[in-house]
């Protein structure tokens, strides 16, 4: 049976794109990031098909692709755009799983009255949330934490992003009472088979497919 999950972050920039990159590839996933907000260079959907090795096909085009770098809100206002919420609903899976990349983290304005969260309570899909392990991750990830659980959203657990912090990771995980579903570590050179081979040992496909157990 295929399933849609969600990849959200305590921030922007932590690498959510290329875990995503990584959990279609390791899911043999499809890919779909609704609202890309920055067009100069390689677009999001771009670097998930080249790092995770996926064919066109697989990738569900965006519904907004704003030009700006910036909040899907203010980055729509630049274009003189408004995002519809109401047209934001993910796509029939299919065969495959969805992998479905959400904007920087869950308080993210998609316009003057709606949240990222605000989707995600809607769709009422898994969410693995992303944080980085850099300063501050503790209470940037309790706080996320507890949004989603106060929405009662599905959190499957938490991917960590960046150089091993076991104290902040089990501060985490026992504290915010969460699944700790591995950490991918900064790559270099990132090339696809090293986001690959680093997903093999980090990750465990099976740990995507478990709901919140608290």
């Amino acid at each position: 049976m295929s399933q849609s999950i969600v990849v959200t972050g305590t921030d922007t920039g932590i690498g959510k794109t290329v875990f995503s990159a990584g959990l279609a590839k390791l899911l043999r996933a499809n890919y779909w990031k609704p609202v890309q907000a920055g067009l100069d260079g390689e677009t999001d959907s771009e670097l998930v098909a080249r790092l995770g090795g996926l064919s066109h096909d697989r990738i569900v085009p965006e519904l907004y692709r704003l030009r700006t770098p910036a909040s899907p809100h203010h980055s729509a206002e630049i274009d003189g755009v408004r995002i519809e919420v109401d047209s934001v609903r993910p796509p029939n899976a299919g065969e495959r799983p969805l992998v479905i990349e959400g904007a920087g983290g869950l308080m993210v304005p998609l316009n003057g009255v709606t949240l990222y969260i605000d989707l995600l309570e809607g769709w009422r899909l898994p969410v693995v949330l992303c944080a980085s392990t850099r300063l501050g991750t503790i209470n940037h990830s309790l706080l996320s934490i507890e949004a989603l659980r106060k929405r009662h959203i599905n959190l499957l657990g938490v991917a960590f992003i960046g150089q091993r912090d076991a104290a902040a990771e089990t501060a985490i995980c026992e504290i915010g009472r969460v699944r700790w579903l591995g950490r991918l570590p900064w790559l270099s050179p990132l090339t696809p088979e090293a986001l690959q081979a680093a997903f093999k040992e980090s990750f465990v496909a099976e740990d995507f497919k478990r709901g919140d157990q608290t």
